[in-house]
């Protein structure tokens, strides 16, 4: 337990606009991955615009290491077709728990952070004050694919006994 900084917890909200691959729709599914570990959604059958709402919780003991998402289309006879892909860049976000902030007005946004060329953001994301905890809200622009976007939000969990986060500090990145 002692190289291990805490829980991160990716809420997959939704997907829009994603690729059709089967006839008229497709049977999304997405797939989170960091270092070894790798965690899934419920497949939601004939939607190009799935409610996941799906908790997936990475336990984290490098904050250097890439957190990939892949979405799927769920076929029954043949392998399942890929959809997209995007990386979740968790660098600014931890940098917002670093500031140690407390008893904060709910809702108040900590920080903003907006697409670019370095980012697959697809639309501003908010680092924002929520039920006593900074979690942060995000769209993903999905990448070699010809469209689609998934939102997710991510919120830090401090484990008891954990290394947990160094509150001033970023030099872990």
């Amino acid at each position: 337990m002692e190289h291990f900084l805490g829980l991160l917890r990716i809420r997959v909200l939704r997907g829009v606009n994603l690729a059709i691959r089967d006839t008229r729709s497709s049977d999304p599914y997405v797939v989170v991955t960091m270092g070894n570990q790798k965690l899934k959604t419920r497949v939601v059958k004939n939607n190009c615009n799935p409610e996941w709402n799906d908790e997936l919780t990475l336990s984290v003991a490098d904050l250097r290491t890439p957190i990939g998402i892949s979405v799927y289309d769920k076929d029954t006879l043949t392998d399942h077709d890929k959809m997209g892909d995007a990386e979740i860049d968790i660098e600014p976000y931890i940098e917002c728990l670093k500031m140690g902030l407390q008893s904060l007005p709910d809702g108040c946004v900590v920080r903003r952070l907006y697409p670019s060329r370095t980012n697959y953001l697809a639309d501003e994301s908010q680092c924002v004050w929520h039920n006593g905890k900074i979690v942060q809200n995000m769209i993903l622009r999905l990448k070699n694919v010809e469209c689609g976007e998934v939102a997710i939000q991510l919120e830090w969990i401090d484990v008891p006994g954990a290394k947990g986060l160094p509150v001033g500090s970023t030099s872990d990145f």
